[in-house]
């Protein structure tokens, strides 16, 4: 029974992986949005992590996780003689892979650190029915990178530590390439393998050829990532000279910039209970009350709340910050006994709830509309204006951002971004003073479907400074950001949302002053 039911959750988390939704600007901003544009021609948005003075992201993951798939997916198009593979082709091949990763690597690690072939049951199906592993997992975030190489960890932690007969050297080795991978993808990662590394002291006291393995080789992956760094954030070609002398470190960038609370202040300040009463909750649901009641000492656990205390003493927290914890909580609990079938319940409906809310409509129509903009003739469209949503991948407009400027105008009010609408949108009528000097291409404006402001502007009754035709729509979006308690009330609130749910790309024109004589 359980097998069919781990083979149902395996393809729960695949639909969810092939599902478009937008969890978050980082998952495009600080992974393929940042590689594609060296893989392929696609003009792509750097982010202010990338292009500061001192870079806090490192490239070395990002080459080993998109870079390769990438390059070899290259190499396939070329070999088909075909031009270079489109991006939505590179967007849902690297879907696919973090749904293998999250699959081979995840639930692996799971049935490695697991003894009791019970318990390992238990704990894989909770692991699998999670919604952060249908979701999260399966895309493209940092964190999700992280969570795999903290369970790897402790898996090689493991191998060592049972292992009396041998040194361990090859398996210190590979443990000291994760940790290297791990602080260059997230600085948060030491944070999640102290205690588990702090345990191998005596082994490496008993064994130091295992020791020097792994610093050796630690070293030497470190030079790697430096090196990649150095050469990606220096314009002119990479020398020993530059690379002895101001070289890219970007994990001490990183912790540097995360040290001082004004700099976080800019990302919002959480207080230090934020993930426990707030994060932990949102990502366990009913398994939550079971870490306080019903858990198992476990290494794994102790990983978690290392994790999390350490990272708790940061003003910044959000929750997919916690990812690397949930699978390490998740293994350590256990059912309840006397109420096992409304938990289990509550749990299902939980997962079910979040799943769909955040696999399916979360944003869901951004990277839809992209794709849509991305298959318009070249030079229709001139200018395309994003409002109250997440950031656009550009990446995935296939070049077109060449021609097509984008603007992302989500904090603005309505009033503003009319105003920027009036700057480029054409006239609505041939004929006018201006017309020499309206843009070649059309301007689209995408916004919610439950930004009511904008009705005025598509009511044919209704006369008014710009005119909104729909060009396109997606109904699976979701505009979590445009809730509005205090003002409209709840009812009211929900019922725009979620009754009017969708997104909606808009060609806007305007109307003009006096006719030119014909």
């Amino acid at each position: 029974m359980w097998r069919r039911t781990y083979l149902f959750l395996i393809l729960v988390r695949l639909y969810f992986a092939l599902s478009p939704s937008y969890l978050h600007p980082d998952e495009n901003f600080q992974g393929p949005e940042v590689i594609a544009g060296r893989v392929y021609s696609y003009p792509v948005h750097l982010t202010w992590e990338f292009t500061s003075d001192n870079p806090l992201r490192s490239s070395f993951p990002l080459w080993l996780i998109y870079g390769l798939p990438m390059y070899i997916l290259r190499w396939i198009w070329e070999g088909l003689g075909k031009d270079e593979a489109p991006p939505y082709v590179v967007f849902w091949t690297l879907r696919v892979l973090m749904f293998v990763l999250s699959f081979v690597l995840e639930d692996w690690a799971i049935q490695e650190l697991i003894q009791s072939p019970h318990q390992r049951r238990v704990s894989i199906l909770l692991v699998a029915s999670s919604y952060v592993t249908w979701v999260m997992q399966t895309h493209t975030f940092s964190n999700s990178i992280e969570t795999l190489a903290v369970l790897w960890c402790l898996v090689l932690v493991g191998r060592i530590l049972d292992d009396k007969k041998h040194s361990g050297s090859f398996a210190s080795a590979v443990l000291s390439f994760l940790f290297v991978l791990g602080v260059f993808n997230r600085i948060t990662f030491p944070a999640f393998v102290l205690i588990p590394c702090l345990k191998l002291l005596p082994h490496f006291w008993r064994k130091p050829l295992s020791l020097l393995a792994m610093i050796l080789f630690g070293a030497f992956t470190a030079s790697i990532a430096i090196t990649l760094d150095t050469a990606f954030y220096t314009s002119e070609p990479l020398t020993w000279t530059t690379l002895l002398l101001n070289p890219v470190i970007t994990p001490i960038n990183n912790l540097k910039y995360n040290l001082y609370t004004v700099n976080l202040s800019n990302h919002g300040l959480h207080p230090f209970y934020q993930h426990v009463v707030a994060n932990l909750p949102q990502l366990l649901g009913p398994a939550f009350p079971l870490l306080l009641f019903s858990y198992r000492k476990t290494l794994r656990l102790a990983s978690a709340a290392s994790g999390i205390l350490i990272l708790s003493a940061f003003p910044h927290q959000e929750a997919r910050f916690l990812l690397p914890a949930v699978p390490l909580i998740l293994s350590s609990i256990r059912w309840p006994k006397r109420p096992m079938r409304v938990w289990i319940a509550a749990w299902i409906i939980f997962n079910s709830f979040f799943g769909i809310l955040m696999g399916i409509y979360h944003q869901g129509g951004v990277v839809p509309a992209q794709m849509f903009i991305a298959q318009e003739q070249r030079n229709k469209v001139s200018h395309v204006f994003w409002w109250k949503t997440y950031s656009p991948p550009i990446w995935l407009l296939n070049g077109k951002n060449l021609n097509c400027r984008t603007k992302d105008l989500m904090g603005m009010s309505g009033d503003n971004m009319v105003e920027e609408l009036l700057q480029v949108a054409r006239c609505d009528q041939p004929g006018w003073t201006d017309m020499l000097k309206q843009p070649v291409g059309d301007v689209y404006l995408v916004a919610p479907w439950s930004a009511t402001f904008l009705d005025q502007f598509h009511d044919l009754g209704n006369p008014s400074t710009i005119r909104l035709e729909k060009v396109w729509m997606s109904r699976n979006h979701l505009n979590l950001d445009d809730l509005d308690f205090a003002e409209d009330g709840v009812w009211a609130t929900l019922s725009r949302v979620i009754g009017r749910r969708g997104l909606v790309i808009w060609k806007v024109k305007k109307e003009c002053g006096g006719k030119t004589s014909q």
